[in-house]
Order: structure tokens, then sequence, then C-alpha cells
């Protein structure tokens, strides 16, 4: 089925003159219908067996009381064809372009995420980490090997860097801060938060290290020493996008996948 005849079955009567396809996502095929929704389709049997976790998610955060929007479940998750498709409401606003934004937002967004409680509920629908490998297990194992000869030393190095990093409290992490997934209205104040499919239980540290979206002499200034010696050894590691990816408690389903995506990002950081 057509994404605009998904949208039309979820939501009836509902026009969609307006509707248009949001840009290519890996997981998602997802039809905005401005003011009111925004329909996710899943691409693969994979994310389509997700979704009612990631759904559930949402649930929480909606009656946690958050200080911004995120997008509701508006429909049940409902299969079509073997993919599986909910209608989320519609959250106002635009993100920052690359490179800007204050201090003082950026602190604002890590506050608010870090202030959500990690309630049983919330745990349950969040915490995959006991049904998998530990992501260093995933890195070592099926990431290391794969990585080009020269730089299976230095990725080595930095990863136990990473566990060399004294434990914190678990919080909750959004897992995609940056770019278009945190909406602000015309004059600076923050609105939403969207996207909350690799939202997890970890360090918020993560967080800060995704928030580079807006420079990182900026993240330096909105958070404490600590964390921002943090959020550069996370991020020096693989680059902290792809580092979330080896965190869900999942085997990865494509190791050579993920390195050919990683190794530019090592060679351009390098």
């Amino acid at each position: 089925m057509e994404l605009r005849e998904i949208a039309s079955a979820l939501l009836p009567g509902v026009r969609l003159d307006s509707a248009f396809v949001a840009a290519d996502g890996n997981v998602h095929d997802v039809l905005l219908i401005p003011g009111i929704a925004a329909v996710r389709v899943s691409k693969r049997p994979l994310a389509a067996s997700l979704m009612p976790r990631r759904v559930e998610v949402l649930r929480h955060l909606a009656s946690s009381g958050l200080p911004f929007q995120v997008p509701e479940p508006l429909t049940p998750v409902t299969l079509f064809e073997g993919r599986a498709a909910v209608a989320v409401s519609w959250v106002d606003g635009v993100a920052l372009p690359e490179g800007q934004g204050s201090p003082t937002q950026i602190a604002e967004v890590l506050d608010a995420v870090r202030s959500v409680p990690l309630t049983p509920p919330l745990l349950a629908a969040l915490d995959g980490r006991s049904e998998g490998p530990a992501w260093h297990t995933v890195i070592e194992s099926s990431v290391l090997p794969l990585l080009p000869p020269r730089w299976q030393p230095e990725v080595r190095r930095r990863l136990d860097a990473a566990l060399a990093l004294p434990p914190v409290p678990d919080a909750l992490v959004h897992g995609d801060l940056g770019g278009s997934n945190v909406h602000y209205s015309s004059d600076g104040k923050l609105l939403g938060i969207l996207d909350w499919d690799m939202a997890m239980p970890g360090d918020a540290a993560i967080d800060a290290a995704l928030m580079a979206w807006h420079g990182w002499p900026t993240v330096r200034q909105a958070v404490s020493p600590a964390t921002y010696h943090r959020a550069r050894t996370w991020d020096c590691l693989l680059g902290v996008g792809h580092l979330v990816a080896t965190m869900n408690g999942r085997e990865m389903t494509s190791p050579a996948g993920f390195v050919q995506a990683v190794v530019p990002w090592l060679e351009q950081n390098a």
C-alpha cells in the first residue's frame, strides 16, 4: 500500500491535501500532515517488530510532565501488508541550522531530557540491554575485526578510554538529539523533541555529544567539565551517532555496513 492509503486508513476523514513525505529515513517512511499528525510506516521487519515498544515509550514520555512536546500516539500500531504503521501527533516549531544555537538552549534540552524519571514502566519499554550483548562486546567482536588494520589499535585504545570512564547513574538518553529532531519557536523557545526511536537508559553525556551538531565550543559552555570530557570520549570512539547503534542490546545485523559508515568518519576526524 502507498503511504497516503495507509494514512487514510489510520486517520479516516483527515484531509491529506497538504501532506508530504519527509526526507528519506533508514528505518521508516514518514508522511507529514502539517498541524495534524505524522504517519510513520516501517520499511523492514525489524522496525515493524520494534514499533509497539517504541510507541509505548512515547506514551510514557507524554505522561511524564516534560516541559516540551513529544509526538503522542494517535492510533494503535497497525499492520499493512507486513508493514507496521502508527499516526503520532504533530509537533510545531523548526530545527536550528547546523552550527547555530546558544549554550543556554543546549543546556535546556539536556536538562529537560535528563530530568525524566526512569520509572519501572518506562524502563521496561526502554531498556533492551539484558536482551543481548553489551555495547563494548559488539564493538570488540563485530566491529574491530572488520576495521582496516591501521585503525584497529587506535579504536582499541579509544574503546579502552571509554570503558575507563567512571560509572554514572543511568539517565534517560534520547540518542538522536540535534539535526531536525529538536524544534524551537521563532523566538528560540524549545517546543518539542521528535524521534525517540534510539532512546535508552545510559550516560547523559551521550546526548551532550550528540548536541555537538551546534558546535563543540557551544556544548563546552553548556555542560560541566566532567560531562564535556565524557561527551568527547564517547564521540571520539566511533562518532557518537554511530556508537548509539551498538547500545540497544541487539546483535549487529550488518557489521560490514556499519564499518563502511564508520571508516569515513574516522578518516575525517583523524
